[in-house]
């Protein structure tokens, strides 16, 4: 298989309050040309050099996903996990989402598997953010 990115999707309930958030929130820059209303469509932003966000207005999300039910926001079957530089890196991010509109879910806090936090975007979508391990 050749090598190409790997596209999260979650379904959206506003183009405009999610393209603000990601991209004021999770400072985040999106792919693509704008359509007419100033969002890119499909609206895209990249993670890393291998991983994309589609966010898809649940409508549509919900004709990918056929005759399953779209979650409701206050439901998480999956999170995406990232990595911030060091504690303040974490503390800095979450603050950063929560001032965008982000949902506290967990303060950050050291647990046995090192300093982490959590925020639900304005979609209910969960993002763990985790202090990157000092170099040793």
């Amino acid at each position: 298989m050749e090598n190409s990115a790997i596209i999260i999707s979650f379904p959206i309930a506003d183009r405009r309050t999610s393209f603000d958030f990601y991209t004021t929130g999770l400072g985040l820059s999106p792919i693509g040309e704008a359509a007419d209303d100033g969002i890119p469509e499909p609206l895209q932003f990249q993670i890393n050099d291998g991983v994309r966000l589609m966010l898809i207005p649940t409508g549509g999300f919900g004709w990918v996903v056929g005759n399953r039910e779209v979650a409701s926001s206050s439901q998480s079957e999956t999170f995406i996990s990232i990595t911030a530089d060091g504690e303040p890196g974490v503390d800095d991010l979450i603050k950063k989402a929560q001032d965008a509109g982000a949902t506290p879910v967990t303060a950050p806090a050291r647990q046995p598997w090192g300093y982490v936090g959590a925020f639900a975007d304005p979609d209910g979508h969960v993002w763990q953010v985790t202090a990157a391990a000092p170099p040793n």
